[in-house]
């Protein structure tokens, strides 16, 4: 007993210690934000670094939230506010050299195009691209006023490849058998469970996605550097480029190191000028009597249920439905705000929470509060079910959307248990359907069960999107079936009004509002975004044994095919507890 008294002093005494270090450390934060702050230079380069990774929102929880790290939207925002900024001269890029995305890829060129158009420059430096994440990498920076490449470097910019991973050889070998049923036949999500290879509904599908983000970068890249699309097309498809053969195709304009690039983006900016990064960028401030434009941010897995997970290194905003529902609730009930802005980046995933963050939209509606949704990289499955009330559509020519389809099911275990000994018996009252979720297989009867109540799924899908768009259920069904559209696609299709980034989105709800085009709106967050100290606070409600294996499954989540197989794996196990899904594909472009 003594023992564990001076074990429980001991481990009081290191909490309080922890705690008082933490205090003080809070204490220094306090006194470096208050102190006097350096004037703001006459000259500024800010300087976008696209190696880093950054979410597409904001993040709501964990030490991304304490950092107060910006999301992909923010930089954006900034970016547009830098416009009018006297003292903002130009932008220093440094290039991905594995990739950005394709859709962001588009959002970042049109406005690093907008930034040119306001009389200002951009610089961009890469260290060479590489081939397995597509063009995105070059088509990002393709809008800048010049291009420098470092000496022996390499240009890998070839086509757009989607790799999927299937599951079904696997199964076999240790006689798990999936009873999943997708609705329809480009509901292609259940494959990596049911199929060994593409079938050739999938095929086509990716296919043709694949084919239309591919044009939509050889024809950036070629408008933007001059060339022809057959010349572009030429030189990206005959093989890795060095750096001076990048030169000579003109796809790019200078050797040089990355410091004599920034250099050179000084100089231009004129004497004494001086780089900031655009994430620690702070706009001039916009008048408190300006008009409000609500911006409510989704991004992730679709679930029921409230905001936050239990780990301190997550970053993204998070899609949970309770959370975005009340969000656009919130905002609709602000009557400052003169519209709401939704911004999706989302492959899908409960149908129930989709239907919830719908009804949400439809009831601000009623209220006269348009809605507005800006598409990020993916908006497909629920990720397109939570937009189709929306007053306005827009995406990225290369978002992947659509999608629109449910699948449901289970895996029968009863096989592969078996293998090693173990057998199970059942004793189930209240009906046939009672023990429907065991680990054998279902019978005929609840195989038909499962297929209505997926058919029901289906078909209220379809009627949210029909009353949405304007189309009949025979008009939807044609463009859904589970089948993925780029966005561009998406337009002729009638799933998407108009083709543009969230900046786009912003002036659209300014429009619908009735916000003057000249007014520059104030931007106002759901859910209200964590000060720094707030989510420090969060952040003491989770173990340290939770975040230890946080870190651990996030370092080895870091690896893309783990990751995929993880998310596969989450799949099965909520297939495997009866719930239905609206999820898209899974896939990874390359």
């Amino acid at each position: 007993m003594k023992t564990f008294f001076l074990s429980m002093a001991g481990a009081f005494t290191a909490m309080l210690v922890f705690i008082l270090l933490m205090v003080a450390f809070v204490f220094i934060l306090i006194a470096g934000a208050t102190s006097s702050a350096p004037p703001t230079p006459d000259k500024v380069v800010l300087s976008l670094d696209l190696n880093m990774e950054f979410s597409d929102q904001n993040a709501v929880g964990g030490l991304a939230a304490f950092s107060q790290t910006p999301g992909f939207i923010d930089l954006l925002t900034k970016l547009k506010a830098a416009e009018t900024d006297d003292s903002v001269k130009g932008v220093y890029v440094r290039g991905a050299m594995i990739g950005v995305g394709s859709a962001r890829a588009e959002e970042l060129r049109d406005a690093f195009h907008r930034f040119r158009d306001s009389g200002k420059f951009i610089i961009a430096h890469t260290q060479g691209t590489y081939g397995m994440s597509g063009p995105s990498a070059l088509h990002s920076l393709t809008a800048a006023d010049e291009i420098w490449i470092q000496p022996g470097t390499d240009l890998f910019a070839t086509g757009v490849t989607f790799e999927t991973e299937f599951l079904k050889g696997l199964f076999d070998k240790i006689d798990v058998k999936s009873e999943i049923y997708p609705f329809y036949e480009y509901k292609n999500a259940p494959n990596s469970y049911n199929e060994a290879a593409y079938t050739e509904p999938h095929r086509e599908a990716m296919t043709a996605l694949a084919e239309s983000i591919w044009n939509v970068s050889l024809n950036d890249i070629a408008e933007d550097r001059g060339l022809s699309v057959d010349a572009v097309r030429s030189a990206l498809e005959s093989g890795p480029k060095t750096a001076q053969e990048t030169i000579d195709l003109k796809l790019m304009d200078k050797l040089g190191w990355p410091e004599e690039a920034e250099d050179a983006a000084k100089e231009r900016a004129g004497k004494d000028s001086e780089i900031i990064e655009l994430a620690s960028y702070i706009p001039p401030s916009i008048s408190l009597k300006a008009p409000l434009i609500a911006v409510v941010g989704g991004e992730g897995a679709i679930v029921t249920g409230g905001s936050e997970g239990g780990s301190p290194f997550s970053s993204p905003a998070g899609f949970a439905s309770d959370a975005i529902a009340r969000a656009i609730l919130d905002a609709g009930d602000n009557e400052k705000v003169k519209a709401i802005v939704f911004r999706v980046d989302s492959g899908g995933g409960s149908p129930t929470a989709s239907d919830q963050i719908w009804r949400a939209i439809k009831r601000v509606q009623e209220n006269g509060k348009p809605v507005v949704v800006s598409m990020g990289s993916v908006a497909a499955s629920g990720g397109y079910y939570v937009a189709a009330g929306a007053d306005y559509i827009m995406a990225d020519r290369s978002t992947i959307t659509g999608s629109i389809g449910i699948f449901g099911g289970k895996f029968a275990l009863e096989g592969a248990f078996n293998k090693i000994g173990v057998t199970f018996d059942t004793v189930s009252v209240g009906g046939d359907f009672a023990d429907a979720y065991g680990a054998g297989k279902f019978t005929q009867g609840q195989e038909a069960e499962v297929k209505a109540w997926l058919k029901r799924g289906y078909d209220r899908f379809l009627g949210i999107v029909g009353e949405g768009r304007g189309m009949t259920y025979d008009e939807v069904h044609a463009v859904a079936r589970g089948r993925v559209w780029s966005g561009e696609d998406a337009i002729d299709k009638g799933l998407v009004d108009e083709i543009g980034g969230f900046i786009d989105a912003i002036e659209k709800a300014k429009e619908l509002g009735g916000i003057d085009a000249d007014v520059t709106p104030r931007l106002t967050y759901y859910p209200r975004r964590k000060t720094g100290f707030e989510a420090l606070e969060s952040l003491f409600g989770v173990s340290e044994e939770t975040a230890r294996v946080a870190y651990m499954l996030g370092t080895v989540a870091n690896n893309d095919r783990v990751q995929i197989l993880i998310e596969d794996l989450a799949t099965a196990d909520s297939v495997n507890s009866g719930q239905m899904l609206a999820v898209g594909p899974r896939m990874r472009e390359q």
